[in-house]
């Protein structure tokens, strides 16, 4: 939880060898990235790896990646080579991960990559996690809960838990008509859009690459040469410190610059604000933006083809309205053929602080692409900084524009609705969620005659909506008697279609239905047995 941000970026070339390989461990905060124009033009010939974490010793010891949270991975190839490493970690690159976290535009070859860490003691569980324009050997997903894979090539998946989702994937697994997930699978992504990438080009200057949104996008961007997109030069951004102020970082927005974030932890008492179209905002190494004074962190206004990417933003001490807010009410300014997109964004309503926000991201804007968005009311942090009256947060994203579409929608623990959906024709592939741990009673986890709050809601207005891959997961542990009469709450009409939704139980509460009363309900009996519901309506 501490202030600390890393970035490694690796020029062009090759790294280590067989008989010398680099084995990289990834901590917290940290982002490992090559500067190539592509993912080949940096090799790392050794691993890049994350490990579960042990605690204990001896005979008591225990491993999980359930809290490996915040690290990148992204543009570079990694040739496994495992000099060094003997018997079970030899021949695997292992990336033991969970939420907040991303492996972009990476080729791996030689070994298999593992999302568990299967070498430690246990292994227990993990849960992330994402990847997207990569090209891939033999996976082994084994105890990771939920993952999204999109746009990609995979030599082939073992494993799963509860959700698997692969959209415009070569290689994906089949899931057969009939069969329970955890596979979900679709063909092509309807839209989507690569995150912007720092590189250096063959005159040995740096330059960031934009790509272009598509439809329809299968396999990765890159094999036949650079992503369709824009190349903008470093010169065009301001590259902002975490020593900067804020109104220094707008001016330079305002001349029309963009604006590279560099690591580290920038305290901003009012908003950084986007207001012209096609501007890019990249943060490096998790760059972090923190609240101060009850600050709105980020704004986009109403223009097409902003980008946000590699960015997290934390609540403070004192209430934000929210933490970052896309377009303004009813503006209804949007260009199809250039969404705004975020990118790798993250939220914290505490845990590293205190932290109090109604709502992490709102998104008034029509055709806005969430591609992978992590919203978190901490479950757990530094002493004094979570809790049901000590970090407050209502709802994690709210969507209020039209044609809003989200790949990897990651929100937990808000304490009414996590999601709240108000605009037509949303899409969202792969949803994870777990609902509160510490409503203190059920009165204060209750409304309208319905117990608990759903994690996702559809607004009853909606008259179009798809939702494909979508968990929610109820341990209440500081009262294990509450109950949440739903996980989804949605408008019960032909146009609104769910496909592989459910429910788990991870020990304490129940869970009544799946959707609108629908699908079994999950009690502490059945603890880490999923509820299916495979199709609704």
């Amino acid at each position: 939880m501490g202030r600390e941000r890393y970035a490694f970026l690796f020029q062009p070339g090759t790294y280590g060898s067989a008989e010398d390989p680099l084995q990289l461990r990834v901590g917290y905060y940290t982002e490992v990235a090559g500067l190539g124009e592509s993912p080949s033009d940096v090799t790392v010939h050794g691993k890049v790896e994350v490990f579960d974490r042990c605690f204990g010793s001896g005979a008591q010891t225990s491993c999980n990646a359930l809290t490996n949270f915040w690290r990148t991975v992204s543009n570079l190839r990694i040739e496994v080579d495992s000099a060094g490493q003997e018997g079970c970690r030899a021949g695997t690159n292992f990336w033991a991960v969970s939420q907040a976290v991303s492996m972009r535009r990476v080729e791996v070859t030689g070994g298999q990559l593992s999302l568990m860490d299967y070498c430690s003691a246990g292994p227990s569980l993990a849960s992330g996690g994402f990847i997207a324009d990569s090209k891939l050997p033999n996976v082994v997903s084994g105890s990771q809960q939920q993952w999204l894979t999109r746009d990609s090539e995979v030599a082939g998946w073992s494993n799963g838990v509860w959700n698997q989702a692969f959209s415009g994937v070569e290689g994906a697994p089949a899931t057969e008509a009939g069969d329970a997930p955890p596979y979900t699978v679709q063909d092509r992504t309807p839209l989507s859009r690569e995150k912007p990438y720092l590189f250096v080009d063959s005159a040995g200057d740096h330059q960031v690459r934009v790509p272009a949104a598509q439809r329809g996008s299968r396999g990765v961007t890159w094999d036949g040469g650079q992503a369709p997109g824009r190349t903008v030069p470093l010169s065009d951004f301001y590259v902002a410190r975490p020593t900067d102020s804020v109104a220094r970082i707008n001016s330079q927005l305002a001349r029309g610059k963009h604006l590279l974030l560099t690591p580290g932890v920038y305290d901003v008492e009012r908003s950084i604000a986007v207001e012209r179209a096609r501007t890019v905002v990249l943060g490096v190494g998790h760059a972090t933006l923190s609240s101060r004074r009850g600050a709105v962190p980020r704004t986009v206004g109403d223009v097409p083809g902003a980008v946000v990417a590699g960015l997290t933003v934390d609540a403070g001490a004192q209430e934000s309205s929210v933490l970052l807010r896309v377009g303004t009410k009813n503006a209804r300014k949007s260009d199809p053929a250039d969404p705004v997109t975020l990118s790798d964004v993250y939220f914290r309503v505490g845990g590293p602080q205190t932290g109090r926000a109604e709502v992490s991201l709102e998104v008034n804007s029509d055709h806005v692409l969430l591609d992978h968005i992590w919203a978190w009311r901490a479950d757990h942090g530094l002493p004094g900084t979570y809790g049901w009256d000590v970090s407050t947060g209502r709802n994690g994203v709210v969507v209020d524009g039209d044609d809003v579409s989200a790949t990897g929608l990651f929100v937990e623990h808000y304490q009414q609705y996590n999601v709240v959906w108000n605009g037509e024709r949303g899409r969202t592939f792969l949803f994870q969620n777990e609902l509160p741990y510490d409503p203190p009673n059920q009165a204060a986890w209750q409304h309208d005659g319905t117990l608990g709050w759903a994690a996702y809601k559809v607004a009853d207005h909606v008259r179009r909506h798809e939702l494909a891959g979508a968990g929610s997961y109820v341990f209440t542990n500081v009262d294990p008697s509450l109950h949440a009469s739903h996980g989804f709450e949605v408008p019960r009409t032909e146009g609104v279609r769910l496909r592989h939704l459910y429910t788990v139980n991870l020990t304490a509460g129940t869970l009544d239905s799946v959707v609108n009363g629908v699908g079994a309900p999950v009690t502490a009996k059945e603890a880490g047995q999923p509820s299916y519901v495979l199709d609704y309506p």
